[in-house]
């Protein structure tokens, strides 16, 4: 019986992957769409701009009132975008269809378990991003961040992909060292934080983009159309911020459980194990670009890199640190 619910989650994790490969799809369709939709306001707009030229020319008024009325696409930022477009409606729906395919496989893995399914690498991937998916629908309800759809489905596609190709394991009982309460509230909140901060990442890195945009106008280079359909940077930058604080909270509460915890397994509070190192270096990127930006007046790009820098460390340490590092959190399962 156990073995088949243990299939039975593997097939509903894949299931979930393929729903989300189409969801990734339908986000890039949609963002394809913005960049054409641009150009095609851009193209209406050079006649209207002749036609007030020549108005402005013959009567000697300077104003062309006929310009102002168009080209507002391009000028509105995320209100310019396709809201009702059809892709992103059908994205948004296939992401919370494969969110739900994934919840029971998740589920099904800990009824298999008869525990908590978090307890190696495979595991934890599966929850993690798991709750990625999770915090990016519930942030949906709140703010429209569904232009982040290609990005977050992309990023849960690469980690499923990895973890279920190379970090997969049958199920098998629980060491000794994890047998403890705090295998439930430990890790389920550095999932959680990983999960803000993966949200908060994707909103850095875009911010940075824009930000260049914004400061180098008429580069080739960086003369993305779908960027004049997106939040400025400065609004990215703030929601960035606001999500990546709590991300530090969760982060923040899953360094003191750690500790709790470690004195309870090992008998001290800190030994410099590496896992535990790499989650205090996470901690101090992230309070870093908190009191940076709040205390120093960080703005723009630098923001932006602090954030990133932080969110490559939380990858470092969840796909190097866990697999190729030994000490005393070696429960890869590997």
């Amino acid at each position: 019986m156990m073995e088949t619910l243990e299939q039975y989650s593997i097939l509903l994790v894949y299931s979930a992957m393929a729903i989300y490969a189409l969801a990734f799809i339908s986000f890039a369709l949609d963002l394809a769409k913005r960049s054409s939709q641009i150009k095609a306001d851009e193209v209406a707009a050079a006649p209207a701009e002749l036609v007030g030229a020549s108005v402005s020319g013959r009567s000697g008024v300077t104003d062309a009132p006929v310009v102002a009325t168009t080209g507002a696409a391009g000028a509105s930022g995320a209100d310019a975008g396709p809201k009702r477009s059809v892709t992103l409606r059908i994205g948004v729906a296939l992401t919370v269809i494969g969110f739900l395919l994934q919840l029971v496989g998740v589920v099904l893995r800990g009824i298999a378990a008869e525990r908590v399914p978090w307890a190696n690498m495979y595991e934890f991937s599966i929850t993690g991003t798991l709750l990625i998916m999770g915090v990016f629908l519930v942030v949906l309800m709140r703010q429209d961040l569904r232009f982040l759809g290609t990005f977050i489905t992309g990023l849960v596609l690469i980690l499923l992909g990895v973890s279920t190709v190379n970090y997969y394991v049958a199920v098998v009982p629980l060491p000794p060292a994890l047998d403890s309460a705090w295998l439930v509230i430990h890790v389920f909140v550095a999932s959680l934080g990983t999960a803000f901060f993966a949200l908060g990442g994707a909103l850095s890195g875009i911010q940075l983009l824009q930000n260049r945009r914004e400061t180098a106008k008429g580069s080739k280079f960086l003369n993305f159309r779908l960027l004049d359909t997106l939040p400025d940077s400065v609004r990215l930058e703030n929601l960035a911020y606001r999500i990546n604080i709590v991300g530090f909270v969760f982060w923040t509460f899953t360094l003191i459980a750690g500790a709790v915890w470690a004195e309870r397994a090992w008998g001290r509070y800190w030994g410099w194990d590496t896992k535990e190192v790499w989650t205090f270096i996470i901690w101090v990127i992230y309070a870093g670009y908190i009191h940076a930006r709040a205390t120093k007046g960080w703005r723009g790009s630098r923001s932006a890199w602090l954030a990133l820098i932080g969110f490559a460390a939380v990858l470092f340490n969840f796909g190097v640190v866990n697999v190729f590092f030994k000490g005393l959190h070696a429960y890869s399962g590997l």
